[in-house]
């Protein structure tokens, strides 16, 4: 679970320091440690920081002011935004990353811009016992202002209950075309084997693990305990695919980090949203 930064420690976080600070490099982008310092506390501050709509201070920028989304300065700022500890060794890819980010006016983030989503590990008891659920959360409009829902659900057990058959294997089961003329009365074949019942439904059925979700919780048989991690999923750069986690540790390089960045043309990422989405 992420935990809270303790005040005071964060007072620290926010000031600047006295001691001599060593200057890095990443690529061909100097920086400074100095702007490492402050650490990215919030997703939102992440979205602001990635637009360059607040400094690596804090300072959250007016849309005025000539800082507002500078390219030269938001270079700077998408290159303190990654775990350094992963990309430290990858300069090539972050500076093309951040080149190509930088390069028009379209590849900002926003909250309500669709294609992002959270990936939330939680403790549950299932039926007295603890297990692991992942859920997928994504953002939705709610009147003039916004809300997370439940996109999708990851269990082991629900993955049991419908596991991927091979099509010679499904094929064996189904019901004869001319089953009405004899008022369906070999309709017992599906109840025969309920571990592949599902090999009778049509070809589009998918299991909806959402539902198991909410049946089981209303059956008291899933009980939630805690969450253990969080991290995000962003689809909204074009043809860049990043994820972004939580690192709660000494050091400057802390907070809300880019931890894993491909890209990923557009054409490529309908098969991987499918998997976010309801």
């Amino acid at each position: 679970m992420r935990k809270r930064v303790p005040l005071i420690l964060l007072a620290l976080m926010l000031g600047i320091s006295a001691m001599p600070i060593k200057a890095q490099s990443v690529g061909d982008f100097q920086m400074d440690e100095t702007h490492l310092y402050a650490m990215t506390k919030q997703m939102g501050q992440f979205i602001r920081r990635f637009n360059y709509e607040e400094d690596q201070f804090g300072n959250k920028l007016n849309p005025k002011d000539p800082s507002y989304r500078n390219r030269q300065k938001r270079q700077q700022s998408l290159a303190i935004l990654f775990d350094q500890q992963t990309y430290g060794s990858q300069p090539d890819l972050q500076r093309f990353f951040i080149e190509d980010v930088t390069s028009g006016d379209s590849t900002f983030m926003t909250f309500l811009g669709g294609r992002w989503y959270s990936e939330v590990s939680a403790t549950f008891k299932y039926k007295g016992k603890p297990v692991s659920v992942i859920m997928i959360l994504g953002v939705e409009k709610e009147g003039l202002g916004s809300k997370w829902v439940l996109n999708n659900i990851y269990f082991s057990e629900f993955n049991k209950l419908f596991p991927t058959g091979e099509l010679t294997e499904r094929e064996k089961h189904f019901l004869h075309p001319m089953s009405h003329e004899l008022d369906f009365m070999n309709i017992y074949k599906i109840f025969k084997e309920p571990e592949v019942i599902e090999y009778y439904a049509s070809k589009s059925f998918e299991p909806d693990y959402r539902t198991l979700f909410f049946y089981e919780i209303k059956r008291g048989n899933l009980v939630f305990q805690n969450v253990d991690t969080v991290k995000f999923h962003v689809f909204q750069i074009k043809d860049w695919y990043f994820e972004v986690s939580w690192f709660n540790r000494s050091g400057n390089n802390a907070g809300w980090l880019i931890s894993n960045l491909i890209y990923l043309p557009e054409k490529d990422k309908k098969d991987l949203i499918k998997f976010y989405e309801p």
